[in-house]
């Protein structure tokens, strides 16, 4: 099995990670109450997933 001759220097790792970025959630509108929520989840504002009442939401 291959090993490297030399260790990488702390630069050389750092520079290959420079694409590692986190991005930014997806929002999608709420249909009840037109707040920006996660897709696929529960509404935190109205409480509402899919046009039925789950849980009380901030507003209640």
């Amino acid at each position: 099995m291959a090993l490297p001759k030399r260790r990488q220097s702390k630069q050389r790792g750092r520079k290959r990670r420079t694409h590692y970025k986190i991005s930014a959630p997806s929002l999608a509108e709420c249909p009840n109450c037109n707040e920006m929520k996660l897709p696929h989840h529960i509404c935190p504002y109205c409480g509402y997933y899919r046009g039925e009442k789950i849980i009380a939401g901030k507003e209640d």
